[in-house]
């Protein structure tokens, strides 16, 4: 846990702050108050920052998604950055094991360690980019629901994690109803499916990476975030160099309108928190409950897009497909805090 000069104390790790927060949510429950705290702070996040995307992408019909993510990973690295210089936040879990003016902060050898994490994250970033160019919408979002399927079996390879027969049922009815809900939309394309897929394995692994590594690394949520900028951050830049989406960027005809940097502003800032959430729910409960929360929010999601930007047509099989997610993930839910 960091200490700001003000007495403000932030949540970062899986060890910070025990105490009330490691009271389990109510008697009988197998997560703790903290570990709740978590999941709807990210579900909180991902909902809005997706409405901000969705205002710069679609309502500014700004062409350059690549450009987004990287201005968000800059100013998070940046914000990190003069958040550790001014010693509000620490990147580790005990006091750090190099000198306060370094400029990584963290040991090389650390940074060494963390270089899986941050290779998951940046094919898991290039992987859901190009899914969504290669696949019509329908077919993504019915696709990239079954990623929960792809987490659980990552779990169990990398860390050796089972579950019970309750969570699993959760879990196979929210696939079911993803396929329902995408039925009459999906016609098959081996390519679209194949590049889906990918997107799906390699978020799965990311997310079982965090839990992994997060443990071990000695790290806390921002040390963790701050080591990914590092990596991934020149990597990104890179491709957006050389797919010219910097120069179209320049030539963008809203780019000094206050109305869209204002929109750009509270992406990266949620971008920042949203990183932050994800770490902090993954490494306090796990993998899956992370991708359950993924499931969860997009009830959120559908509801406050269709007041913003308008609904879809009503289709009956993608209504009774959405709400079998819905109750699987709640079925989860359930089974996560009773203990089952």
């Amino acid at each position: 846990m960091a200490k700001s000069a003000g007495g403000v104390l932030l949540p970062v790790s899986a060890d910070a702050g025990k105490g009330d927060g490691e009271a389990a949510l109510f008697k009988g429950s197998a997560m703790t108050r903290r570990g709740a705290v978590a999941a709807l702070s990210y579900m909180s996040c991902s909902v809005l920052l997706v409405m901000f995307n969705k205002a710069a992408l679609s309502s500014y019909k700004f062409p350059c998604a690549n450009v987004i993510t990287l201005l968000q990973m800059v100013c998070s690295t940046c914000l990190l950055y003069v958040l550790r210089r001014l010693k509000i936040i620490s990147f580790t879990n005990s006091e750090p094991s190099v000198p306060s003016d370094s400029l990584f902060f963290v040991p090389f050898r650390i940074l060494l360690r963390t270089s899986p994490l941050s290779l998951s994250y940046l094919l898991y970033m290039l992987a859901s980019m190009e899914s969504v160019r290669g696949v019509n919408v329908p077919m993504y979002t019915t696709l990239r629901r079954t990623t929960v399927a792809f987490t659980m079996t990552m779990e169990y390879f990398l860390a050796k994690q089972k579950h019970t027969p309750p969570i699993i049922g959760s879990v196979a009815l929210i696939v079911f109803g993803a396929f329902i809900a995408g039925a009459r939309d999906l016609s098959f394309d081996a390519r679209g499916y194949a590049i889906v897929f990918v997107a799906n394995i390699t978020t799965a692994v990311y997310l079982a990476t965090i839990n992994r590594i997060g443990k071990s690394s000695g790290l806390n949520s921002f040390g963790l975030m701050w080591c990914n900028g590092l990596v991934c951050g020149p990597a990104v830049l890179f491709l957006t160099y050389i797919q010219g989406d910097l120069k179209t960027t320049i030539e963008f005809p809203y780019l000094y309108s206050p109305g869209f940097q204002v929109v750009l502003l509270f992406s990266c800032i949620l971008a920042f928190l949203l990183n932050y959430t994800i770490f902090w729910n993954t490494i306090l409960n796990s993998a899956l409950t992370q991708s359950m929360c993924g499931n969860l929010k997009d009830f959120f999601t559908v509801g406050l897009g269709w007041v913003l930007f308008g609904g879809l047509p009503f289709d009956l099989l993608n209504v009774i497909g959405q709400g079998l997610g819905f109750v699987g993930s709640g079925m989860y839910a359930y089974c996560k805090i009773k203990g089952k």
